[in-house]
């Protein structure tokens, strides 16, 4: 008898300590179940950019997914706690006849340790399938944005290889004019012939001049090849002030009128829609070169024509991102 009760109140002993430990553990996993979700409202907050948003999401993913794998153990751990502590029960349960009025405190004890231990195990049993829902869903996340970037990418690639191949063509056409101050580039992503004033109108006038004609004929067969490319026609002046006509009031008038002309001459060709174009006036405040001698004067008195290739598809994609992120 005095052996079976000293077994009977360690058992008890270490079940207690064991309920301890893991009550304890239930809070610290509690806390960090708040701690993810709130890692997780961040988050969706986080979209400068696609490829960045992408990163982020992973790296969250993968500490959620630690989370998730400790939970899972402390689950198991307690699931072993489980089962040794209904093991005991059951070692008790068979001594009851003997210990009825000795133990009958320890085993109602035990009885209330037993459902405290179910309570816990139903309660991570719901963490866990919530981890999970949250984890599947991460994942559905980031294979979508993988597959928007992989797109916004082919499209990217797509939109500068167009605007090289037609670059390529546009320098091979208009050669024979590089020599009167005419020049094709790119820059953030455009594309651009300049064109000094001296090929194109004479001082003052906004009436093309024969050479300046042909170079822009030259452009807009070029562009009627091309119709995915939107053109801005932008003219520039110097810092000399116009004085004026009945027509042209200063130099603002003068670049815009300039850049219709260009504009005009390009419509000539059939073959391009008017709702690709768009005139604008600069007058003097974008040179490419200081004010300082009429050899740098010349060169910001120009025409340029500016190609953007159609950016519908990549305005539709960041759209449907930004949509998507909201709704999250």
């Amino acid at each position: 008898m005095k052996i079976l009760r000293n077994v009977l109140w360690m058992g008890i002993l270490a079940l207690t300590a064991g309920g301890c430990v893991s009550q304890k553990k239930y809070a610290e996993l509690e806390e960090k179940y708040y701690t993810t979700r709130s890692e997780l409202a961040e988050l969706e907050e986080e979209n400068d950019s696609l490829r960045s948003l992408v990163i982020g999401y992973e790296s969250k993913w993968n500490r959620l997914k630690t989370d998730y794998d400790q939970l899972q153990q402390e689950y198991q751990n307690l699931q072993r706690l489980f089962k040794a502590t209904e093991t005991a029960y059951k070692n008790l349960q068979a001594s009851y006849d003997a210990l009825t009025r000795q133990s009958s405190a320890a085993l109602e004890a035990q009885s209330v340790k037993m459902k405290e231990l179910i309570r816990q195990l139903e309660e991570k049993e719901k963490k866990l399938a919530k981890e999970r829902e949250l984890l599947d869903k991460m994942q559905q996340d980031l294979a979508e944005r993988s597959a928007r970037i992989r797109e916004l990418e082919r499209l990217i690639a797509e939109k500068d290889s167009l605007l090289r191949t037609v670059k390529a063509s546009l320098s091979a056409s208009l050669d024979e004019f590089t020599q009167h101050g005419l020049k094709v580039h790119m820059k953030n992503g455009k594309l651009y012939v300049s064109m000094q004033n001296k090929l194109l109108f004479d001082s003052g006038s906004w009436h093309l001049k024969q050479g300046g004609m042909d170079a822009i004929d030259k452009i807009a067969r070029v562009l009627a090849e091309n119709p995915d490319l939107e053109i801005m026609i932008e003219g520039h002046t110097d810092n000399v002030p116009y004085r004026g006509n009945q027509y042209i009031e200063d130099n603002w008038d003068l670049s815009v009128k300039r850049a219709t002309t260009v504009v005009r001459q390009l419509l000539k060709n059939k073959d391009i829609d008017p709702k690709r174009l768009i005139a604008a006036g600069r007058s003097k405040y974008h040179p490419v070169a200081p004010n300082d001698t009429p050899e740098n004067r010349a060169k910001n008195r120009r025409i340029e024509v500016i190609l953007t290739p159609n950016m519908d598809k990549i305005q539709a994609l960041l759209q449907g991102e930004g949509e998507g992120s909201e709704s999250e």
